[in-house]
C-alpha cells in the first residue's frame, strides 16, 4: 500500500485550484474463477490487479480519474489534471492523515490462497457429478466457484486514512432438467465475506443437491394459477423483495434526486408498522459486509423504517454533503476504475415475534413461496416484478402441490403497508447488486411473511 506521505501529496495537488472534497482509493485485488459447464471445466482464471482513483468534488459535481499505475509520478499527474476541473481557489489547509479503527472485525478461518486450485477444481467436478446423478431428467449443469482477496487504502482530504481485507468465497449451481419438452431449471448459491471454511457451513455438493432437487420436483408441477391471492414468503426464500420493492428507493442518490417513490416522505407511514427495515454492513461474515465503506467511512448498522415509519436513507460522502445529512457508510463501487455511490450492503425486514408455522397455518389458500428468482422494480413508481423459482398452493393452512412458472406483480409501497404477518425467523440470499454498470456484493434478508392479496401471474 501507499505511504501516507504521498497520499497527502496526492490529494493536496487535487485541490490546488480549490475544491470541496478529494479522496484517493487504491486498491489491490487477488480473484480466482472456475466455471464447469457441459462435463468439463471451461474456465480457471486467476490473475491479480491493482489501481487507484483519485475523486475532487466542487461546486457540488465530481471529477474522477483512475490509473493502473501507482507510482508517484502518475497519481500526482492525474490528481493535477483533476485540479483544473476547479477553479475556486487555492487549497490552503495541512492535512494531517489520523489512521481509522473499524467498528467491526471479521475472522477468515481458511483463506482461499491455502487451498490448493486442484482441491477447488476437484470440489467443483464433485458438485457437477452430484447435480447430474441425482435424476436422470437432469440434462445440464453448471457449477461456478469464485474467490477473492480485495485489499484497499482510502485516504480523504477530510484527514481520514483507512484500509480494508475484504475476501469473499462464492459458489454456484445452476441445472437444466428435461422431460417431454418440457424444460426447468433449478439454482442454489452460497457465500459471504469469508474464506473456504464456506463450505464447512455449505458443501458444494449440498448446494448442487438444491439446486438439482428443484428443477426436478419443478417438471412434475402444474402450472401455477394466475389472479389476486394471499401470498405467504417463506424466509428461505431470501429478501429479493426487500432489496428491490424498496431497497434501492431508499439509496440517497435516488431518492434526492427524486427519482424514488420514498422521495421527500421522511417521518411518513411507508409500511405495515409490523415492518423494520435495516441496512447493516457490520454482520458477521455475510456478503455485503465490510469494515470500511469505500470512502473511509466505518461501516454502520443504519435503520431505514422503524415500525412502518421512514426514518432514514442510505448516504454516501456526495448525497450528504448536497442533503446536509451524514454518510450512513453505504459508499460503494465495484473497484479503483468506479466512482463511489449510495449503494445497499446487507438488507433486511427485521423479524417479528409470530411463529413460522403460524403464518402459514393462519393461511387459509393462496399461494407459498419457497425461493424467489429475480426481479425489477420501476424506483420511481415502487412497480415490481420477481419470478418465483420454487412455490406451492396453500389449502388448509398447509403448503400442497407445487406449481411453476409463478411470477408476483405490485407496488413496493402498498405490498409493503399491505403485510399482515411477520414471523420470527430470517432468511439470507446472496446477490451481486447492480446499479449504474456497477456491481457490488450484498445480501438480503426477510423473514417469513403474509400479503393478504398480491397479483400472481399464472394460469387464468
Amino acid at each position: 500500500m501507499l505511504k501516507q506521505e504521498l497520499l497527502s501529496e496526492v490529494i493536496r495537488k487535487a485541490l490546488s485550484n480549490g475544491g470541496e472534497y478529494a479522496d484517493v482509493f487504491v486498491e489491490w485485488r487477488r480473484s480466482t474463477f472456475i466455471l464447469l459447464e457441459d462435463m468439463k471445466i471451461e474456465k480457471v482464471v486467476s490473475g491479480i490487479e491493482q489501481g487507484a482513483g483519485i475523486r475532487l468534488i466542487f461546486g457540488g459535481k465530481t471529477a474522477y480519474a483512475f490509473t493502473n499505475d501507482l507510482s508517484e509520478k502518475a497519481l500526482l499527474d492525474i490528481a493535477g489534471m483533476l485540479s483544473s476541473s476547479a477553479a475556486q481557489g487555492r487549497f490552503a489547509g495541512a492535512l494531517d492523515l489520523r489512521t481509522k479503527a473499524p467498528n467491526v472485525n471479521f475472522v477468515i478461518k481458511q483463506p482461499p490462497d491455502d487451498v490448493p486450485i486442484s482441491r477447488k477444481i476437484g470440489m467443483v467436478k464433485a458438485a457437477n457429478d452430484t447435480a447430474m446423478a441425482f435424476d436422470s431428467r437432469i440434462k445440464q449443469a453448471s457449477v461456478l466457484y469464485r474467490d477473492s482477496a480485495q485489499n484497499v487504502q482510502m485516504a480523504t482530504s477530510e484527514g481520514e486514512v483507512a484500509s480494508d481485507e475484504r475476501i469473499h468465497t462464492v459458489s454456484m449451481v445452476n441445472v437444466v432438467a428435461v422431460e417431454d419438452g418440457l424444460i426447468q431449471t433449478g439454482y442454489e448459491a452460497a457465500g459471504g465475506l469469508m474464506g473456504f471454511e464456506l463450505f464447512d457451513e455449505s458443501p458444494l455438493e449440498a448446494v448442487a443437491l438444491k439446486a438439482s432437487r428443484r428443477a426436478a420436483m419443478m417438471l412434475g408441477a402444474r402450472r401455477a394459477p394466475g389472479g389476486r391471492m394471499p401470498v405467504v414468503i417463506s424466509s428461505e426464500a431470501g429478501g429479493t423483495m426487500i432489496h428491490e420493492a424498496i431497497g434501492h428507493g431508499l439509496e440517497a442518490d435516488l431518492s434526492g434526486q427524486g427519482l424514488s417513490v420514498f422521495s421527500g416522505k421522511m417521518g411518513q407511514e411507508v409500511a405495515s408498522r409490523l415492518v423494520s427495515v435495516i441496512d447493516d454492513a457490520t454482520l458477521p461474515n455475510k456478503r455485503g459486509s465490510f469494515r470500511f465503506d469505500d470512502e473511509a467511512n466505518p461501516s454502520e448498522r443504519t435503520v431505514l423504517v422503524k415500525d412502518g415509519v421512514l426514518v432514514g436513507y442510505m448516504y454516501d460522502r456526495l448525497s450528504a454533503m448536497r442533503e446536509g445529512a451524514k454518510s450512513t457508510g453505504n459508499g460503494r463501487r465495484e473497484s479503483y476504475m468506479h466512482r463511489p455511490m449510495p449503494r445497499m450492503s446487507n438488507t433486511l425486514i427485521a423479524p417479528g415475534n409470530t411463529p413460522p408455522r403460524e403464518v402459514l397455518k393462519a393461511t387459509e389458500r393462496g399461494l407459498f413461496v419457497r425461493k424467489m428468482g429475480g426481479g425489477q422494480v420501476d424506483t420511481v413508481t415502487g412497480d415490481f416484478v420477481f419470478d418465483v423459482l420454487e412455490g406451492y398452493l396453500i389449502e388448509g393452512g398447509a403448503a400442497a402441490e407445487p406449481v411453476r412458472g409463478a411470477t408476483l406483480t405490485g407496488n413496493g409501497p402498498a405490498v409493503l403497508m399491505a403485510i399482515d404477518m411477520v414471523s420470527s425467523d430470517l432468511g439470507f440470499s446472496i446477490g451481486t447488486c447492480g446499479k449504474d454498470s456497477q456491481g457490488v456484493p450484498v445480501s438480503d434478508a426477510m423473514p417469513t411473511i403474509r400479503i393478504p392479496e398480491m397479483v400472481v401471474g399464472g394460469e387464468v
